[in-house]
Parts: structure tokens; sequence; C-alpha cells
């Protein structure tokens, strides 16, 4: 039987503690709702560290675990809190193993959720470690892609963040890339906006609009295939969306995959303005509806 993300990262968090007898630290371990159901139910000796309230202790710790020789996991009930936690995880962690030659490998599972809780909780925020070296950023949104990465991070001693999203939670299905000769239009996705931009490709596909899509599950290092520039060079135009606002990551990968190609790809992610608690304040990535909107306006043009 498939398993979900959920069920995958459960599993992966499970053998991590009892089979590598490594440590999974956070807060609100033990209250399956904060962190999506994706841990197992698991106490303090079995490896579940729980962390007080105080956020920008959490990173620290984490850090002199890792370079006393865990190899920890730590969870990020929300996005937001990534402004109290990456300070001393960018300033220690990520220049451990260049500057002193000591490794501090971390495994980051940064959680995003749709819309506003507060000003510190919701989207995605992977921008705040791509400016930094010594990190490598991925956002999986299927099962594969999750063991995946962490795959390569049980192989590598460099701090990872994992972003993730709780809207991917509940998906089975592995989502291909449609790389066809002659599109109309290209789509790259970053997080959670790969569905919608699936959706967007499928109806813009019955009114003869022929979409190529990517998924992009490696932020950093950022690879770019050459089949990705022969797309946007046979496209009128090329966009990436992102769960992320608009002038962080995406705005860089457009740069990058533009530098390589002949024509314009367009970012598009969260508006410059703070999420709330209110339906009025909510701060969403582009929708199918809107992005297929977005996509008819430029074509028109």
């Amino acid at each position: 039987m498939e398993k979900t993300v959920r069920e995958t990262i459960k599993e992966i968090v499970f053998k991590h503690l009892k089979t590598k007898k490594y440590k999974a630290y956070g807060q609100c371990l033990s209250a399956v709702g904060w962190v999506g159901g994706t841990l197992p139910e698991l106490y303090e000796k079995d490896g579940m560290v729980e962390l007080s309230m105080a956020d920008v202790a959490g990173g620290g710790i984490v850090v002199g675990a890792a370079l006393a020789g865990d190899r920890p996991i730590y969870v990020i009930r929300y996005q937001g809190f990534n402004w109290f936690n990456c300070p001393i995880i960018l300033n220690y962690a990520c220049k451990s193993k260049e500057i002193w030659k000591i490794p501090c490998p971390i495994f980051i599972r940064g959680i995003a959720m749709e819309g506003g809780i507060g000003p510190v909780a919701g989207s995605s925020h992977h921008s705040l470690y791509h400016r930094m070296p010594g990190v490598k950023i991925a956002s999986p949104m299927t099962p594969k892609e999750y063991k995946k990465v962490y795959q390569e991070f049980m192989k590598d001693d460099s701090v990872y963040y994992v972003s993730e999203h709780r809207g991917s939670y509940g998906n089975k299905e592995e989502i291909k890339d449609i790389n066809k000769k002659d599109p109309d239009v290209t789509f790259f996705s970053i997080s959670i906006t790969r569905f919608e931009a699936i959706k967007a490709a499928k109806i813009l596909k019955k009114e003869k609009i022929n979409v190529n899509f990517f998924n992009l599950l490696w932020l950093k290092p950022f690879k770019i295939k050459q089949n990705w520039i022969r797309s946007i060079n046979n496209s009128k135009i090329s966009f990436i969306f992102d769960d992320d606002y608009r002038d962080g990551i995406s705005s860089t990968l457009a740069h990058k995959l533009m530098s390589k190609s002949e024509k314009k790809v367009i970012p598009l992610g969260l508006k410059d303005k703070s999420a709330g608690f209110s339906k009025d304040r909510d701060n969403l990535p582009p929708s199918a509806n809107e992005i297929v909107g977005l996509v008819k306006k430029f074509l028109k043009n």
C-alpha cells in the first residue's frame, strides 16, 4: 500500500531514532497536531527531545548536539520561527565544516502551512537560508522525494534545510514533469505551488494552451537542466511559482534561468505584506485560476 508524505516522514524519523540512535529536537513534539502527525509516538528515552518555548535557544541546542556527534533532526513547527532559529545555525553550523573542519550535520524540518495564523507563522521561509554557504535546501512534496532528500543527508555532513508544507502531507502520488517539444508556456514550481500549477496546466490544456511543467526539488544547489532551458526558449513566457515571498529565492532562481536562456522567466510568490489572523490578511501563492488568468494576460499581450 502506498504511503502518504506524512507516513513517510513518520517512518523516517522512527528509523533515525530507533535504528541509528540519533535524536529529534523541537517544540510540541508530543502534541501530534502541531507537527501534522509526522512524528512517531516516542519519548525522551527513545531520542525525542522536547525543547522549551524559547525559540532562540532551540537552534543553539541543536548546533551543540551536532558538534558533539549527533546527527539531529530539528523540527521547526512553523517556518516563520526560522527568524529566531536561523542566526546561530547560519553562523555556526553552516560554517563549521569549512572554517573549523568540524562537521555539523543537521536535518532541519521547516513546516509551512496555508494562510496566516499570525505574523510569524504561516508560509515558507526557505529564502532565509539560501544566501548563505554550507547549507543545502530541498522542498520535497512526494514520498519518494522525501526519502531521496533524507538519504542524501545521511551521506553528507552538511546542514540540510527541508522546506515542508502541511498541504503535502496527505499526498501519495509522485508528480511527474511535463516536457513537450512545443510549449506555449513553461512552469517551474517550488513547494506547495506545484499542486495549483498542475491544476492550472490541465485547465489551460483544455483551452489549447500547452504547458511544460517542472518540479523544483533542490533549491540549493540549483543545477539547471538543458531541457529546462530548451523549454524556456521554446515558450512564449515562463513562470516560477513559490510559497515564499516573490523577492526571495524564486527571483534568484528566475535570474539564474534567464542567464542561461533567451526568454523571460517571471517569479511569482507571496505579496510583500505580513500575514495575520483575519481573512483580509491572508497571503497565499497564486491559485490555479489566478495562474490561468496570468497566463492568458501575458499571452494576449
